[in-house]
């Protein structure tokens, strides 16, 4: 098994899993699987859990059969299941105003961060406030930016914390791969941390390169 093409098909049957969750949606999503499964790929995909499926997904994409915004019903991970949970999100009167003063008045550090995640209408959510919020404010769009930056600090303290916890824990290799299939999300976030994400990003990469 070739680590790295391992990596890449870990990262992308990821991304399937997690569409709904990320800004952009399957738009954002597709251009990585078009760009990115090489036949190496897909065939590492072909052995994994609903690999399959999205290896249908990626040849109806570059086909044209699908259109790069979108996917067919039946190739929808978890059967759609995912988005009819979510689906619709309404809001009274009362957490509409919450939420958008606690979006408009959010700062990107720890502390605005704590202060939305400590509001009602987010801890209504639960762990699953990410995609309700992002659902919710489909009607209230002007909101979806602010928004983005909020997931953004979100994402980035979430990954510093997992990032630090991993270069002091001994890792299993199947919990090495997860994290090299993440890599891109660590090179994404960590360096919003400035000189100090750098360096952890960087002792990240020589401890997974370490356990090789």
């Amino acid at each position: 098994m070739n680590t790295k093409t391992n990596a890449i098909a870990l990262k992308l049957l990821n991304l399937y899993r997690q569409e709904h969750v990320i800004i952009g949606g399957w738009a954002a999503v597709n251009t990585v699987f078009v760009n990115e499964a090489t036949d190496d790929v897909i065939k590492e995909l072909r052995e994994m859990p609903t690999g399959k499926m999205l290896v249908r997904h990626i040849e109806n994409l570059r086909r044209g059969k699908t259109k790069m915004d979108s996917i067919d019903s039946e190739l929808l991970p978890y059967g759609g299941q995912m988005m009819e949970s979510i689906a619709p999100i309404m809001l009274t009167h009362d957490q509409w105003t919450e939420l958008e003063d606690a979006i408009l008045r959010f700062t990107p550090d720890q502390t605005g961060l704590d202060m939305f995640l400590g509001t009602g209408v987010v801890q209504n959510f639960g762990n699953e406030w990410p995609v309700a919020i992002r659902t919710a404010l489909s009607q209230r769009p002007n909101l979806l930016p602010k928004f983005e930056s909020i997931l953004k600090t979100y994402n980035a303290y979430k990954f510093w914390n997992t990032a630090s916890e991993i270069i002091n824990t001994p890792l299993t290799d199947r919990v090495r791969a997860q994290v090299q299939a993440d890599m891109p999300e660590y090179e994404t976030y960590l360096p919003l941390f400035g000189n100090a994400g750098t360096e952890l990003l960087d002792k990240l990469r020589k401890f997974i390169s370490s356990i090789n």
